[in-house]
């Protein structure tokens, strides 16, 4: 089976399991109509994605123990609305507020710049840095952690954020630096590398000098 396969039952079923909680908890107040809408549609929408423009890194063959651990690992996002629901919380408006917003900002750079990433690649190969790219390396990774920030900071309680906070350290920055790391040897990268954040949009740059075609190279999410 592939990576993706295991990937997308979580996406996929996270709107079940949410609106099985409010069910479980007889919670239908606001919070959870919206953590709901949130995090619900943002498991359609990367199954939309995948089938639109699929990763290809979620394109790995992988063994079925593997896969379900990996299933599992992603289940601790589900921590954020057991809390919420089952504590029965009702966040403040000003909180609700943040929580929509950072999650329309994110759903947008996520979405947004995979597609760049995806139909670049598709007609030329090259560095991609301009668009979505040209300031910060890693859009994509910034979009999606927007994303599952927006979905903890509803619930007011520290293990969601915790549990984030593991996954940005153990999992997207050490992708991050692998990704740097492997187009280091290309001509064209430090140019690109000193004029863009690797996680945070560098909004000022060092360096002036246009990367020419022979410079670029692919990246890779």
């Amino acid at each position: 089976m592939k990576t993706k396969h295991f990937v997308n039952l979580h996406k996929g079923t996270t709107f079940f399991f949410v609106l099985a909680l409010m069910f479980g908890y007889n919670n239908f107040s606001l919070a959870p109509w919206i953590y709901l809408s949130l995090h619900g549609t943002y498991g359609f929408l990367w199954l939309l994605k995948d089938r639109i423009y699929p990763d290809k890194q979620w394109e790995q063959e992988v063994s079925i123990p593997l896969g379900v651990t990996g299933f599992l690992i992603l289940c601790l996002y589900w921590v954020a609305p057991f809390i919420l629901i089952s504590s029965g919380s009702t966040p403040p408006l000003y909180l609700v507020w943040l929580a929509v917003s950072l999650n329309i900002i994110g759903v947008f750079l996520h979405f947004a710049s995979d597609s760049q990433k995806y139909y670049t690649l598709k007609y030329r190969s090259g560095l991609i840095d301009e668009g979505f790219f040209a300031r910060c390396r890693n859009t994509n990774y910034l979009g999606e952690f927007l994303i599952y920030l927006s979905f903890a900071i509803l619930t007011q309680h520290w293990l969601p954020l915790l549990i984030l906070a593991g996954f940005l350290l153990g999992i997207f920055v050490p992708n991050m630096l692998k990704k740097d790391n492997s187009l280091a040897k290309y001509p064209g990268f430090v140019d690109y590398q000193a004029n863009s954040g690797l996680f945070f949009p560098k909004l000022f740059g060092v360096s002036t000098r246009e990367s020419s075609p022979e410079d670029r190279v692919t990246i890779n999410s």
